[in-house]
């Protein structure tokens, strides 16, 4: 069970509140890119920002849960 629950953690430690907050996706890009640089994998904000622009805004919301757990 904890694989499990492992393989469905984010790439991070950062834990970024977006609830309640601009749905902009500019503003989502930076708190998460903020988050991720403070977080326990720094190196992953450049990685991050390739792919969570490499399409619309639903594959966006998508990655940015990939690599840090959203509130």
């Amino acid at each position: 069970m904890k694989l499990i629950e492992k393989l469905d953690s984010p790439l991070t430690d950062a834990v970024v509140e977006l609830t309640g907050k601009d749905g902009n996706a500019f503003f989502i890009l930076g708190q998460v890119r903020r988050g991720i640089l403070n977080s326990n994998r720094p190196e992953l904000a450049e990685e991050f920002m390739r792919e969570a622009t490499a399409s619309d805004y639903e594959h966006l919301l998508s990655v940015c849960m990939r690599y840090v757990d959203v509130r």
